[in-house]
């Protein structure tokens, strides 16, 4: 069993593509002091992506990273990876970012890297989570903060939250109520992190 990190303030690279409301919440509980933690700079591969002017606006730096820009997956991680190391980064957090690592960046940030996913892991991975919950029929659902391997959402669990499904539920009032529980557990984890409380042996995560 290991340690995942050394109790201590986190220094946080954000990924993402889209909205960003999990920095929004992450951002909150660093400034209210709960979350250990500063905001080293946010990356997107989306040039449109709200998350890079929320961090513009809380002076985060940000950048717009075009894939296409690179003749490899390879290259362009490589780059994610100088990006993020230039600023000591030592956890990447993964906020709706629509793409899937692969080994240059999981190499460099060995058990450093963490994603969010709004289902129940090991249940209904991959895109369109929510939809796929409801049109199962389960009656529970949720989200997980796992570490990422190079799998999709296939790598060990920190921590956990269910939500109920209605029988009146689609796919985005589903949603929505699963993001108030990602807002929550989400930083929790991170915190947990922080606090040099995670532990991994194999595939489980044991919190001391």
């Amino acid at each position: 069993m290991k340690r995942l990190m050394e109790a201590g303030k986190l220094r946080l690279g954000l990924l993402a593509s889209g909205r960003g409301s999990n920095f929004d919440a992450i951002m909150a509980a660093i400034i209210r002091q709960d979350l250990n933690a500063s905001m080293a700079l946010v990356i997107s591969d989306n040039r449109d992506a709200a998350v890079l002017q929320k961090a513009a606006v809380r002076n985060v730096k940000n950048y717009f990273v075009n894939p296409r820009d690179f003749e490899s997956k390879s290259k362009y991680e490589q780059h994610l990876v100088e990006l993020l190391q230039a600023e000591s980064v030592n956890l990447v957090v993964l906020a709706g970012y629509m793409r899937i690592l692969g080994s240059v960046m999981l190499s460099a940030f060995k058990d450093r890297v963490v994603n969010i996913h709004p289902a129940l892991l090991p249940s209904f991975m991959g895109l369109n989570a929510q939809g796929q919950a409801v049109e199962y029929g389960v009656k529970y659902s949720g989200c997980t903060v796992h570490l990422v391997d190079t799998g999709m959402d296939t790598g060990p669990i920190i921590m956990q939250a269910v939500v109920p499904v209605y029988q009146d539920d689609d796919e985005d009032s589903l949603a929505t109520r699963i993001l108030v529980e990602e807002h929550k557990i989400y930083w929790r984890s991170l915190q947990l992190i922080a606090e040099g409380r995670v532990y991994l042996e194999g595939r489980r995560v044991f919190i001391r």
